[in-house]
């Protein structure tokens, strides 16, 4: 079985604890051991977090000690999943760089605040995370960030949709939900989930799922390449003895 590892808190206004609830009962359905916690000393115990197939921060703003993001970072390396949405991911740990490469990205702007009405455009690319799902509309803020160049993006919005100072630079398609390596494991993340009810939209709670799914898959995909690599290299080093 599975195993993944919830820790919530940071901000209360982006309900951590229901956004926590929603996802501890999507990773059940999945057939995972889930453990939900709302400290962050959860992280301060490396071995157990490399013991993990799944990571899912659910914090926004917030300090943190150096140490728990490197003990996470080590264990994404090592092929442990890490995913999440909106600030619980991406706006968590705003005086930690380490946390923001490991992540892909991290939030800077909402222009129009809660309540914009804007659209959700799944891409077409060579990942088939988000087949099947249409483009849909959603009422809630739009995520400006600051977005690293390497991640794999599944979904976009248009910006502006309400007038700032960032207007004028034009139409501008910024990531809602994207994909990135860290070491061998997999990170995703999903722009869209203020509050529980944005987080309960079907879309949103499918590509999560999705989300959660792909992102634990990397564990036991990086051990097999392993494995293989070694066997490979174990029948090369026979023959280069004959």
């Amino acid at each position: 079985m599975k195993k993944a590892l919830i820790v919530w808190g940071g901000w209360l206004g982006h309900q951590p604890q229901e956004v926590a609830g929603i996802f501890r009962d999507v990773l059940q359905e999945e057939g995972f051991e889930v453990e939900v916690s709302d400290t962050l000393e959860s992280f301060a115990d490396a071995d157990k977090l490399k013991a993990l197939d799944l990571i899912v921060p659910v914090w926004t703003m917030g300090q943190i000690e150096k140490q728990y993001v490197a003990n996470v970072s080590a264990a994404v390396q090592s092929g442990v999943g890490l995913a999440g949405c909106h600030g619980g991911m991406c706006d968590a740990f705003r005086n930690n760089v380490d946390w923001q490469f490991m992540t892909g990205g991290n939030w800077v702007a909402h222009p129009g605040n809660d309540g914009v009405e804007h659209v959700i455009n799944i891409k077409h690319s060579s990942s088939t995370l988000l087949a099947g799902i249409d483009d849909f509309t959603v009422k809630t803020e739009q995520y400006y960030l600051h977005v690293d160049p390497a991640v794999e993006v599944l979904a976009t919005t248009r910006f502006p949709v309400v007038p700032g100072p960032h207007s004028l630079n034009g139409a501008v398609d910024m990531p809602v939900v994207w994909t990135k390596r860290w070491g061998v494991g997999r990170v995703f993340y999903c722009s869209l989930g203020h509050q529980a009810d944005i987080v309960e939209m079907p879309q949103v709670k499918l590509i999560m799922r999705r989300g959660f799914r792909w992102s634990a898959e990397g564990k036991q995909l990086a051990a097999d390449a392993e494995a293989a690599a070694a066997v490979g290299s174990k029948y090369t080093g026979m023959g280069d003895s004959n």
